[in-house]
């Protein structure tokens, strides 16, 4: 029988990425090291992670037609992505991201234009096989309508055996007050440094402590913390770290967060411990930052 997969459920955008040697000044003509196209978004990049890492893994996310559409879909097959449940809009334009990567301190600075592509709703996902999946990953977006694909799969796992029940993972990487709803309806809830730090936390291990209250009864809340590590929490309230792994030298920090969640959920989704799952997390996304793009991660 065919292995089950994971699926992750968010955006997909196009990145344009521009490499200098050091970040423009205003007002003046730069030459550019290099610049390319790169597929980008969070649940697309952690699809990328997964599939490099050898887990059958799908992607969900909304797609305008046209010639960047195109590109998007070549690559996603190129890495062994299922695209069965692509949404392709019309009369819509693809989010695009411009991304100014410096070389020498490998910091990156994102332009962002979400324009008017509507994101998966849950009558999309009312057309998903749930049997098709060992585990289901939300990027937060659109709350509202993920709550109620999230409902569908909580009914889906109350009448299934327990070896076939679906894992749930939510990410809140966004300060949105509407995104918080999703806390208490994720298996493995991952929240962001940013979040946290709007909410008044100085650091991971203060953040998974403070905001384990509001996840559900039984759940793992994870917040990584860039070069100071990640730290988790689960139900025996132990909170657990990992330093970070940086490299040698810094090449690309674009969609660091993006490889520690992707391999974190790897990791669980093939038994290791929390523990474990963390530290290799850490690891994957310190290779990550030594290099460009994510072609040698493994």
């Amino acid at each position: 029988m065919e292995d089950k997969q994971i699926l992750c459920i968010g955006l997909v955008c196009l990145d344009i990425i521009s490499v200098v040697d050091k970040y423009p000044e205003e007002d003046t003509d730069t030459r550019c090291l290099s610049q390319r196209w790169q597929r980008g978004g969070n649940a697309s990049n952690s699809c990328t992670v997964l599939a490099l890492l050898g887990a059958p893994c799908a992607f969900m996310g909304s797609l305008a037609p046209g010639h960047i559409a195109d590109f998007i879909l070549e690559d996603l097959t190129r890495c062994g992505i299922d695209v069965t449940n692509v949404i392709t809009q019309t009369g819509c334009s693809l989010p695009t991201s411009i991304v100014i990567s410096n070389i020498i301190s490998g910091s990156r600075t994102i332009l962002h234009m979400n324009r008017n592509l509507p994101d998966v709703t849950a009558q999309d996902f009312e057309k998903v096989d749930l049997a098709r999946y060992k585990w289901i990953h939300w990027e937060g977006r659109n709350a509202n309508e993920q709550l109620k694909m999230i409902s569908r799969v909580e009914k889906y796992n109350s009448t299934a055996p327990k070896e076939q029940r679906i894992t749930i993972s939510v990410e809140i990487e966004k300060e949105r007050e509407e995104l918080y709803q999703l806390f208490p309806h994720g298996d493995l809830v991952f929240v962001s440094k940013d979040v946290a730090t709007s909410l008044g936390f100085s650091s991971a291990k203060d953040a998974v402590i403070g905001l384990y209250p509001r996840v559900k009864s039984g759940a793992y809340i994870v917040c990584a913390w860039a070069e100071k590590g990640a730290d988790a929490m689960g139900p025996d309230g132990t909170v657990l770290h990992s330093d970070s792994f940086p490299p040698h030298s810094i090449i690309d920090t674009l969609g660091a967060g993006d490889t520690f969640n992707a391999s974190l959920i790897y990791a669980l989704s093939m038994g290791q411990t929390m523990q474990d799952a963390l530290t290799f997390g850490c690891q994957v996304a310190g290779r990550k930052c030594g290099i460009q793009g994510y072609d040698g991660i493994v």
